[in-house]
């Protein structure tokens, strides 16, 4: 825990000291990335030691603010969250020394770097928290940290917009676990997470779990409380939107095991709960990032569609630990505990690649680029790896842990009629999710580095700086190992199910050994189809050596002079799949009508605006606001009123406390 502790010390340090050498940016820059890493390094090393002895991982000293206690610990499932944070955090840290070379003398690079580790060290902080008001503090600090990075560039209207809204949505979840915890602390008579231990019954703990679905949840991205995560996340430098959408929103997930753990055995409709809000947030995250055609927009609505899947796994573990169903329950939790690491790692290599092409580029619509493969190879082979992953195809990563869901939810057909329900709508929405998904990201992919450059945004694009190109390929690697020998390490997880479920850890092991030789034999399968094409591949190149290769442009219809924009665009490659859906999507389209052979100016546009922000939220809002402007007459500018008001209110609170 010590060395925990001055991994978080050194992250305030440096970034205190970017801050303060600001004047020379270069030192400025250089400081803040190195600290960043350097205590993120060491906070990976310290987590092994955590996982293997969690008993000594924890401090408390005493705190002067109320009911308040300086108390940290790390567990198993601590590490499991901490591990993502502290790795992407690293290689983010390395991409952002070069990324933000691009801003010197246009803005404060010190303030950034301040914010970024503060950032990194309040996540950190949330999940080793092991009191209610140091949770809270550091949840505040993890809140208002991310929202200065994403005004980064606040001088847009779009991104000052971004951030209100962003700053209003997690303060509204906040409220929701404010009401949780005092329900958990008025219970027990403290708010030290040990007290909160043991098994309740009535319908408090129902409630304390609404509480911590909503105010959790907020911060995860579930629908429908996800409306600020489309708008944030593109808003925010690339490498720290690939910190918010890794690791960030993950601090939802912890959050919730973290508090069900603390309520006794969990009802079965909480899982199905968990199931449903996973299912919904899966299929209209991957719906809506077909419609984008922002590229880190469409990356941003992906992550709702991943926090989807990780709920249906968390959700499968819950119904199969409340109806004693231990293969169900370490399948799910597995699964989900998985993905968590998995998403981490393929979610931020494409926002990372993303940030590379806007760097090079200046844009960030699919629309206006086109045959990047070609300038950028590195950039488009790691883009490729972590499409292929988050699509879940074999043998990369994203695969192992949607199998695990998968194949807890084929064993479960046979089971209740409740559980059959949730099996097969599990399995439905996942293979919905994966079909999406993968047309998704060949729109994503194809508009972007393949075909030929349609405006002149791509022309002088090349390969970002060295530092960018290592981070990306590091996490592409990681893609490929974790995939690839995801059947020798699940059984890592088992210390970790226990520490969630309170279940022996020898019968989860034998549980997670039994997905193994199904999991081996579709990755070996996988891995023997891919040497297969390798070797079509060279064999054809082989037999094509020495010989006169001929290039005759494609066929074209008799058009004798073929142009970028004969190609797809984004909108027009999703459009099959959109109109299906318009009924969710509510796409508008705007055209000019073409009225002669040859028209002068044809134009095409589509918009695919949030159904729940344009629905639930705005005239939510609209009314808030007729209903306050009712109210305005009470602030009538007369200071004589306003001390009256004070008087009754301390009249009406000495009544109410007699």
């Amino acid at each position: 825990m010590n060395v925990l502790l001055c991994s978080l010390i050194v992250l305030i340090v440096s970034g205190v000291f970017a801050f303060s050498l600001n004047r020379c940016v270069k030192f400025a820059n250089g400081m803040g990335a190195a600290g960043a890493v350097t205590a993120c390094v060491v906070g990976l090393g310290a987590l092994f030691a955590v996982y293997n002895n969690p008993t000594a991982a924890v401090f408390s000293i005493p705190w002067a603010i109320p009911c308040g206690s300086f108390s940290l610990g790390a567990d198993a499932l601590s590490a499991v969250f901490l591990f993502p944070v502290f790795l992407l955090s690293a290689l983010s840290a390395l991409y952002g020394f070069d990324y933000l070379k691009h801003y010197y003398g246009k803005k404060n690079i010190g303030a950034a770097w301040l914010f970024y580790n503060l950032l990194v060290a309040s996540m950190a902080l949330v999940i080793m928290a092991r009191n209610a008001i140091l949770f809270l503090s550091a949840w505040e600090m993890m809140s208002v940290s991310s929202c200065f990075l994403v005004l980064f560039e606040g001088e847009k209207r779009d991104v000052a917009r971004a951030g209100l809204i962003y700053l209003v949505a997690t303060h509204i979840g906040t409220l929701f676990l404010l009401v949780m915890f005092i329900l958990l602390g008025k219970e027990s008579g403290s708010w030290d997470f040990a007290a909160w231990q043991g098994t309740r019954a009535g319908f408090g703990p129902s409630l304390i779990f609404l509480c911590a679905l909503i105010g959790f949840g907020t911060k995860s991205g579930f629908v429908p409380m996800h409306i600020w995560l489309p708008e944030a996340h593109p808003a925010a430098p690339s490498h720290v939107s690939a910190l918010m959408s890794g690791v960030m929103i993950k601090t939802g997930i912890y959050g919730l095991l973290r508090i069900m753990t603390f309520l006794g055995m969990p009802c079965a409709w909480w899982g199905y709960l968990l199931i449903a809000i996973g299912s919904l947030s899966g299929i209209l995250g991957v719906l809506f990032a077909l419609a984008q055609s922002d590229f880190k927009r469409l990356l941003a609505y992906s992550s709702i569609e991943n926090i989807g899947i990780i709920l249906m796994g968390i959700g499968l573990g819950v119904v199969g630990l409340s109806v004693q169903n231990s293969f169900l329950m370490v399948m799910g939790f597995a699964g989900g505990l998985l993905h968590v690491v998995n998403h981490a790692f393929f979610k931020g290599l494409l926002f990372l690649g993303a940030g590379a092409v806007y760097h090079e580029t200046g844009t960030r619509k699919m629309d206006l680029l086109g045959g990047l493969l070609k300038k950028m190879p590195i950039t488009g082979f790691c883009f490729l790896v972590g499409a292929a992953a988050i699509c879940g195809l074999p043998p990369l990563n994203g695969f192992v842990s949607e199998f695990l869901v998968y194949y807890a939810s084929f064993k479960s057909i046979s089971g209740s009629t409740s559980l059959v329900f949730a099996a097969v709508g599990i399995i439905t929405s996942l293979a919905l999710i994966g079909g999406l998904a993968a047309a998704c990201f060949t729109k994503a992919f194809g508009i972007i580095f393949l075909g030929e450059t349609r405006t002149a945004c791509g022309q002088n694009a090349h390969e970002a700086g060295v530092f960018m190109r290592l981070s990306m390929v590091i996490l592409a690697v990681a893609c490929i190992v974790i995939g690839l020998s995801a059947p020798l390490f699940i059984g890592v997880f088992a210390r970790i199910i226990a520490d969630v479920s309170g279940s022996p850890l020898s019968l989860i092991q034998l549980c997670l050994m039994e997905a193994g030789p199904p999991l081996i034999s579709v990755v070996v399968m996988a891995v023997c189809l891919f040497i297969v094409v390798v070797l079509t591949v060279l064999l054809r190149r082989s037999f094509l050596s020495g010989r006169v290769i001929t290039r005759f442009p494609t066929w074209d219809c008799g058009y004798a002079r073929p142009d970028p924009r004969m190609q797809y665009t984004a909108s027009s490659f999703a459009q099959p799949v959109v109109d299906f859906f318009k009924g969710v999507l509510r796409t508008q389209k705007q055209a000019v009508k073409i009225t002669r052979y040859f028209p002068d100016s044809p134009s095409f546009k589509t918009e695919t605006t949030d159904l729940f922000s344009e629905t639930v939220f705005r005239p939510m809002l609209r009314s808030m606001r007729r209903f306050t402007g009712k109210l305005t007459w009470l602030q009538h500018g007369k200071l004589q009123f306003y001390i009256l008001y004070i008087v009754f209110a301390l009249v009406a609170l000495f009544i109410w406390k007699l």
